[in-house]
């Protein structure tokens, strides 16, 4: 599945985007992860963002 994802973003506009990856802590002190593709001109925000 990943690559036929990998594939796809790599077509037309897809290089002007970066899959985002983040560490959330939930309620009961553990943590998950919260993933994206967000356009590289908006990665610092999603990430200044709570």
């Amino acid at each position: 599945m990943a690559k036929k994802t990998v594939a796809s973003i790599q077509k037309g506009g897809g290089k002007a985007h970066t899959k985002v990856v983040k560490m959330v802590k939930n309620d009961r002190g553990s943590y998950s992860f919260r993933e994206e593709i967000v356009h590289n001109d908006e990665v610092k925000d999603w990430f200044a963002k709570k």
